[in-house]
């Protein structure tokens, strides 16, 4: 069961106006406890977000809440200085009353961000329009940020999208099989062996300088983006706990990799799952579109890539648990994790196959 909490304290900890009316939880996110906080403020209604942190996932709120303070704060003042509406088109912490950016009660850590209204987070594709706004809200939030110095951000998760050290990492659960499966994926083992080479194709480029280092979201997923109800435009970028140092190539490839897949991520019969390319020129077209001029030649080139290998790379995430267990990602069947692995590696296939088509598009 879901624990409650004293919202009506919690809420006098940050610098909110007026009085606490109602706090209920609100949202699918499974990370974070989500609640819908409304105040009275005069005689009008104010709605808030109000958060528990998930500490167990993100040991270091302190850490944690530096980088999205900071990247708040600087597409706050992007926003404002081209014009936009910052309380719509970025998050907006709002300070606790010893002014940190968050409340820790001496158990549990919470936040407060201002509510965006009039605008909506949808959990699947309704249309491919849906799909292209989320491709050019997450285009403007890497340009929004693209003077920011992502050396002032920590790495919350290190080596997040180190293939290299996931790569290692799978090695070592292969060579550990501590559940006896290794036996039962040696197609699947010899699969991730044999396409290895992609572990250092973007990674080592950030090494040297090839491909700047950036601002990332790493959950580039359409849930994470506001629609608005009234244009159907994509308006903010969400959830910025994985904001990390990375490349511009790791967020638009992540993306791809979740949102140009016929089927689902889990899909047992494998005839369904296939890589769209339709819906990979929609996004590329709307990324394209809001990244501008801030985009460099190198990053170009490599967004076909950002999109085989993060789709690779979590293949190889999901085949690791699976031989460790099925000890990180949550699964409600048994096998799920291998389904999840099969149907990365068959869309890197597919993403291969046309892999000179990709590239043509991305240099059009």
């Amino acid at each position: 069961m879901k624990k409650e909490y004293d919202y009506a304290s919690i809420f006098k900890k940050f610098a909110v106006a007026g009085e606490f009316v109602s706090c209920k939880r609100y949202g699918e996110g499974h990370i974070n406890d989500t609640f819908l906080l409304v105040v009275r403020d005069g005689d009008r209604q104010v709605r808030y977000i109000l958060q528990r942190i998930n500490d167990r996932l993100f040991t270091d709120v302190d850490k944690l809440m530096h980088n999205i303070a900071l990247v708040t704060a600087f597409c706050r003042k992007s926003v404002e200085e081209r014009g936009g509406d910052p309380m719509r088109e970025c998050l907006n912490i709002v300070p606790a009353r010893d002014g940190k950016s968050f409340y820790f009660d001496g158990e549990h850590y919470f936040r407060v961000y201002v509510f965006i209204e009039g605008a909506t987070t949808y959990q699947t594709v309704r249309s491919p329009r849906d799909f292209y706004e989320s491709a050019v809200a997450f285009g403007k939030f890497a340009d929004l940020l693209s003077d920011f110095d992502a050396g002032t951000l920590y790495e919350i998760l290190p080596d997040f999208h180190n293939t290299r050290v996931r790569y290692e990492n799978f090695l070592r659960a292969v060579r550990a099989d501590v559940c006896g499966r290794k036996n039962s994926v040696q197609a699947e083992i010899d699969w991730v062996n044999a396409h290895a080479d992609l572990c250092g194709k973007i990674v080592d480029k950030i090494a040297s300088g090839e491909i700047p280092l950036r601002v990332t979201h790493n959950d580039t997923k359409l849930n994470n983006v506001m629609l608005d109800d009234a244009t159907g435009k994509g308006l903010a970028v969400i959830d910025l706990d994985t904001v990390m140092p990375g490349s511009l190539c790791y967020d638009f490839g992540d993306s791809i990799r979740f949102g140009c897949n016929s089927g689902a991520e889990d899909e047992p019969d494998l005839s369904k799952v296939h890589f769209c390319f339709d819906l990979y020129e929609a996004y590329l077209q709307g990324y394209l579109s809001a990244v501008g001029g801030s985009i460099t030649p190198a990053e170009r080139e490599n967004l076909p890539m950002g999109a085989v290998l993060m789709t690779y790379e979590c293949g190889m995430r999901f085949l690791t648990d699976y031989l460790e267990g099925d000890t990180y990602f949550r699964t409600t069947r048994p096998g799920q994790n291998l389904d999840r692995a099969h149907t990365q590696f068959r869309l890197v296939d597919e993403m291969l196959a046309v892999y000179d088509k990709m590239s043509e598009a991305a240099l059009r």
